[in-house]
């Protein structure tokens, strides 16, 4: 299963690196979240993947029973998540505000307006 999501994940990156080499301004706002969503992926696998139990320490005992999921990669996936969802949603409205004023998308004619 992790050669599996290695593969998603170079997929993801790959896509997203291309995505942010084009000209348009709105297919660099989908590379950087394609980019982000590789990187979470990239993380979850690196915590490994196991059908344990949840990590709760039962009453009387110190340590989880195991096997457990590590909650750390998934804290930080969810914590970047809800950060990436904000930042292309704020990236969007950024986009649709410049294609407003300059009446482009490309990135080249923006260098040449001036308003």
């Amino acid at each position: 299963m992790e050669i599996l999501l290695a593969i998603v994940v170079g997929c993801l990156v790959a896509t997203g690196l291309y995505m942010m080499m084009r000209r348009s301004m709105l297919k660099l706002a989908i590379g950087l979240s394609l980019l982000s969503h590789g990187a979470n992926l990239l993380i979850f696998t690196a915590g490994g993947l196991t059908r344990g139990q949840p990590p709760l320490i039962p009453q009387g005992e110190t340590l989880p029973p195991a096997p457990y999921a590590d909650p750390l990669p998934q804290a930080l996936i969810l914590t970047a998540i809800v950060i990436s969802f904000g930042l292309l949603a704020f990236t969007i409205a950024l986009i649709y505000r410049a294609c407003h004023v300059t009446g482009t998308d490309d990135l080249d004619q923006l260098t040449t307006t001036e308003t």
